[in-house]
């Protein structure tokens, strides 16, 4: 990546936003994040008096979002690379989980990010340049029990994502699903919000997967440093992947779901050609 690009990160107190933005701090680059507190906001301006500009911004305030991206843009000055990193995890068994909780989910992950990404197209747009990266999941790919509303989330974005990239092609934007693995970050602990159980007959066969997802946290196989490091060489590339997986566990986890899935299409082609008039 050029010196002196800026990147506006959304969420950088935690996990890859903060893993992110201190290593294009480090790297000499420019980023200006959104916290959600006054506090938060000196905590990351400290990272780099200079480089570092904090916003206080909740992304599912969507009636502040074009102000504060206005003010962002005129006050500091063009924006090259949107990352948005801002979500959380939902677990829960479908059966068990409001409709309420659904609605947080998404307006977190989902509506938020597109908020945010409309907010900086029209600037990207003007300038024929710009880059957005959009914080998924491998969860946007495979699933796995008691995170449905997570991964109908991620698989939202990462369809979006995919349109997006088309639509802002002749424009010289890109636009990039990143979509990580296990990583040692707040996400499976503090950062996750968690329905209770109710119904018994799910005790058997959810109990122990959330048992064991409590017991990974902090303990995954992927660095968010190296996560971050990946990031801003994507950011440098001329032609960036429309997505890409970080992490072994994510490449062999939708290996496998791919492989799976082209071999159910092929068993059942003969059916999928039947409805041809």
């Amino acid at each position: 990546m050029n010196p002196g690009k800026t990147l506006f990160i959304t969420g950088v107190s935690s996990g890859f936003g903060r893993a992110l933005a201190a290593e294009a701090l480090e790297t000499g680059h420019r980023v200006i994040g959104t916290v959600r507190n006054d506090e938060a906001l000196h905590a990351f301006e400290a990272l780099s008096p200079e480089h570092a500009h904090g916003v206080v911004l909740d992304v599912t305030d969507f009636a502040r979002i074009d102000g504060v991206v206005a003010d962002v843009e005129a006050r500091l000055g063009p924006v090259d690379v949107l990352v948005n990193n801002a979500g959380y995890g939902h677990e829960g068994i479908f059966e068990e989980s409001s409709l309420d909780e659904m609605r947080r989910q998404f307006d977190v992950n989902v509506f938020g990010a597109v908020a945010m990404t409309k907010a900086f197209v029209p600037y990207f747009r003007t300038r024929r340049a710009g880059h957005i990266l959009n914080i998924t999941s491998m969860g946007g790919t495979i699933t796995m029990p008691g995170i449905a509303y997570y991964c109908g989330s991620k698989f939202a974005l990462e369809g979006i994502s995919d349109t997006l990239s088309k639509e802002l092609q002749p424009f010289n934007i890109f636009v990039t699903a990143v979509a990580s693995g296990g990583f040692r970050t707040d996400w499976a602990g503090r950062s996750m919000q968690r329905t209770a159980r109710s119904i018994t007959d799910y005790d058997a066969s959810f109990d122990p997967v959330r048992k064991a997802r409590e017991a990974r946290s902090g303990k995954q196989l992927g660095d968010p440093r190296k996560a971050a490091q990946a990031m801003l060489q994507v950011i440098a590339s001329a032609s960036p992947p429309t997505h890409l997986l970080l992490g072994s566990d994510a490449l062999a986890l939708v290996r496998d779901h791919l492989s799976r899935r082209t071999r159910e299409i092929d068993q059942w082609e003969t059916l999928t050609r039947s409805t041809d008039g």
